[in-house]
């Protein structure tokens, strides 16, 4: 959204998301709100590609020709995205990351099939939807309860960090 007083896209606070994560089977109305989302990077590996040329350079009399470094864009890699929230009674993060160490994170019966979709969004402070990023095929990898201590009373946290296979930004300008 833009500011209509001075015309500047308005600068969006870390603190207002939310995650979407559609898990099949669930029994619950919304399958996790998080208190933190970290990891959403996409990066290009790059290249470096040497050759000679026939040019001369240096000292006089070198036959040698001189050597070119030119750097290419290479594989795309979407890093792992790790969820936090307070544990709930839900078990329903907990038997995602179960069936998938059971082996069905990539079942051909598309109802068993533990790869989920998701998206992130972020909203200005009017409470206006003005980012969002998708994530496709995410798998749990990993699954941890924060350590117990019976003189705290902090919450406790359930972290679940998932293998991202795509991870774009949508444009939400577009939208109706």
């Amino acid at each position: 959204m833009t500011n209509l007083i001075n015309n500047f896209p308005e600068l969006l606070t870390s603190c207002r998301f939310y995650l979407e994560l559609k898990l099949t089977g669930s029994q619950d109305p919304v399958d996790a709100y998080f208190l933190e989302c970290k990891g959403f990077k996409r990066t290009q590996e790059v290249i470096e590609v040497c050759e000679v040329t026939p040019q001369k350079w240096g000292l006089q009399g070198t036959t040698s020709g001189r050597i070119i470094r030119t750097k290419v864009p290479g594989n795309v890699k979407n890093n792992n995205i790790v969820l936090r929230r307070g544990l709930t009674v839900s078990t329903t993060l907990w038997k995602w990351f179960d069936a998938v160490q059971l082996g069905q994170w990539a079942n051909k019966n598309v109802q068993n099939n533990q790869r989920r979709d998701g998206s992130l969004t972020i909203y200005s402070q009017a409470g206006i939807a003005q980012a969002t990023f998708v994530f496709q095929r995410a798998w749990p990898v990993s699954y941890t309860v924060t350590d117990f201590n019976s003189s705290s009373n902090e919450l406790e946290i359930e972290e679940l960090e998932i293998a991202v296979e795509e991870f774009m930004r949508e444009d939400v300008t577009n939208r109706v």
